[in-house]
């Protein structure tokens, strides 16, 4: 069964719905507005109904701030709802799960959350509509039905295999337009162009998972941390690794003349490649063929560079340089390597 309860925050705390209806009527133009509402609504499932009552209180609202009702009556008021896209995380009903968990000690209940809305004032469609497109994201958000669903849980059809989206290389700008539309992709129209023509240059349409894909991360957010990077200084996390290359280190100090003035000095100083460090860290990379085994094998100290070069996959066609058990650190015959022996950061 499914259990539903509406709250709303009290007059004189309900701050979010005037700020709401201050911004409809100076951003929107919607003078006719007169009033806002806004209600949290709440469905839960899997739970006692002992249970879900006493979430009300402790959960779903605080007394002494918000109103908890079974259902409400708005006459005279335009209601609709929004929720979540399905699959799109609602933060909200998962803590109000993980809340009644931690009450019950039991199993997670299902909760489905969405706002409800009630405008009042005589307003057009058009100012409905408006309103509607302020408040409703479609990357993440819906309008909700208002009725009481038989289940909250979702059965999605899995496909047996991707969708190609035959003719997408063929559109013209304006079903480019379209195509946007029905699919309710978050680019715009220059960067479906864009994606059609990277695939007629492909030759092939593409799959809507490619399509899907690439909207997904298409936003500024990801265009300038991903695509629009420059690396112009890498550092190495790996302290040990660093200190095996060598590394460019600034030592900054402060010199006081004989007249008490102060002038601040840096000096960049060169650290050359640490034999002991190079030695760990290939031991660490590979200890079945340079660790101390049973074998008692040594690393050649005069090659250790070159080594840890070949480890790093930095050389090409460089014969291998094996370990030997002699304390005078002579080398063996080097030996082919098998491309598929070398490592890889």
């Amino acid at each position: 069964m499914v259990y539903r309860v509406f709250v709303e925050k009290k007059e004189g705390l309900d701050n979010e719905a005037k700020g709401l209806l201050n911004e409809a009527r100076t951003l929107l133009g919607m003078e006719r507005l007169e009033n806002v509402r806004l209600f949290n609504r709440y469905d839960a499932e899997n739970i006692t109904e002992d249970l879900f009552r006493y979430a009300v209180k402790t959960v779903f609202s605080e007394p002494q701030l918000d109103t908890a009702s079974a259902s409400i009556q708005l006459p005279g008021a335009y209601v609709f709802a929004v929720e979540a896209l399905p699959g799109q995380f609602d933060q909200r009903a998962d803590s109000a799960a993980q809340c009644i968990q931690i009450i019950s000690q039991g199993e997670r209940p299902l909760i489905r959350t969405a706002k409800v809305y009630a405008l009042y004032g005589a307003l057009t469609d058009g100012d409905i509509r408006e309103f509607k497109k302020y408040v409703i994201n479609p990357v993440e958000c819906r309008e909700a039905s208002l009725d009481v669903p038989e289940t909250l849980a979702i059965r999605y059809d899995i496909p047996t295999e991707v969708a190609t989206l035959t003719g997408f290389t063929g559109l013209s700008r304006d079903e480019l337009a379209d195509f946007i539309a029905n699919y309710g992709l978050a680019m715009d129209l220059d960067d479906i162009a864009f994606c059609q023509s990277y695939f007629q240059k492909e030759d092939r349409d593409p799959t809507i998972t490619e399509i899907r894909m690439i909207d997904t991360y298409w936003s500024d957010h990801c265009r300038h941390t991903t695509f629009g990077t420059i690396l112009d200084h890498v550092t190495f996390e790996d302290a040990l690794l660093q200190k095996a290359l060598g590394y460019e280190s600034i030592e900054h100090k402060v010199e006081v003349s004989a007249k008490g003035e102060r002038k601040e000095v840096s000096t960049v100083k060169q650290v050359g490649p640490d034999v002991s460090a190079i030695s760990l860290w290939l031991k660490k990379r590979r200890p079945e063929q340079w660790g101390d085994g049973t074998g008692g094998q040594v690393l050649p100290e005069s090659n250790l560079l070159t080594l840890l070069s070949w480890e790093r996959g930095e050389l090409d066609g460089i014969s291998e340089l094996q370990p030997t058990a002699e304390a005078d650190h002579d080398l063996v015959e080097p030996q082919s390597v098998p491309e598929s022996g070398r490592g890889d950061l």
